[in-house]
């Protein structure tokens, strides 16, 4: 099982990266469209303000979580925007402060969670390193909206290794979300960190097998880019098309995000349109789709 003090203090880096892009920003920046439709820098920190908080109280108040969690089949389709929009409407101040008190009482939550134990969620019950590689993932893709709002270019770190980790065990979720039964065989995902190590995922020898780097690989898995803006390499037909779909979060399929430049030729690089990837704007509250394990048996680096 993965050391919950490690992916615990990633996340925290991760969200004081993007504490730091955010922190000193006029009032009217707040306002900044993201390339979410309809949602702003406001709309995104508050996003991940209130998915911290939703999983504070599944991790310390089962009963208030299991409120929430009414609130939430009541509206499906509604309240994680709903959630957005009301943090999104608090000037800016207030909605800095409140996104760093409560992602630090989930961070102290999350380390007062004993081994093994599990708490409930939208999806499976998860684990507290299992939440935390989630929210790391939900926080690193909501800051590459950010990002990409003010222009910034963010160096990428080996913190990518949890985003990938859930990217490849989501494999099977992305095709079956799709009404597309999963591939039998596994796949071999081989890809370049950051500092040059390779991250190896899957039997080595598999027929279906990606390559590339680790960035193209998690802004790929998180719909933050299109596949033709990626020089990722699928070798074999269902790798292929699961770099049409890949998908790291839970949650139904979508138009995608386009394309920066025109597609290159079926084939030649990517899945066809209609296999294209999920909704660009934000994964739902950050939760390894179901078949993603809730804990993970892995070395640290990245291996499996």
């Amino acid at each position: 099982m993965s050391d919950p003090v490690v992916v615990l203090d990633d996340l925290r880096d991760e969200s004081e990266e993007l504490d730091r892009l955010v922190g000193e920003l006029s009032e009217d920046r707040w306002a900044a469209p993201t390339p979410a439709p309809g949602w702003t820098i406001a709309h995104q920190i508050a996003h991940l303000a209130w998915t911290d908080r939703a999983a504070l109280l599944a991790a310390t108040d089962a009963d208030a979580f299991a409120a929430e969690t009414e609130k939430a089949l009541a509206a499906p389709d509604r309240f994680v925007d709903e959630g957005a929009e009301e943090g999104a409407k608090l000037p800016p101040a207030e909605l800095l402060a409140r996104w760093r008190a409560g992602r630090e009482q989930l961070q102290e939550a999350l380390r007062a969670v004993p081994p093994g134990v599990r708490f409930p969620w939208y999806g499976p019950p998860m684990s507290a390193p299992a939440m935390a590689t989630a929210r790391l993932m939900e926080t690193w893709a909501h800051g590459q909206d950010v990002a990409d709002a003010l222009g910034a270019v963010r160096p990428p770190t080996a913190r990518l290794r949890h985003v990938a980790w859930i990217g490849h065990r989501a494999r099977d979720y992305a095709f079956l979300v799709r009404g597309i039964p999963a591939p039998a065989e596994p796949f071999r995902v081989e890809l370049t960190a950051p500092d040059g190590e390779l991250w190896t995922y899957g039997p080595e020898g598999a027929a279906q097998k990606v390559t590339g780097t680790a960035l193209d690989f998690c802004l790929l898995v998180t719909q933050r880019v299109h596949r033709d803006d990626t020089a990722l390499l699928a070798e074999g037909e269902d790798a292929e098309r699961w770099l049409g779909i890949a998908q790291a979060f839970a949650g139904p399929a979508g138009d995608g995000r386009a394309a920066s430049e025109p597609p290159a030729p079926e084939g030649a690089h990517g899945a066809p349109a209609s296999d294209g990837p999920a909704d660009p704007g934000r994964p739902p509250l950050g939760a390894p789709p179901p078949e993603a394990p809730a804990d993970r048996d892995r070395p640290a680096k990245g291996t499996a």
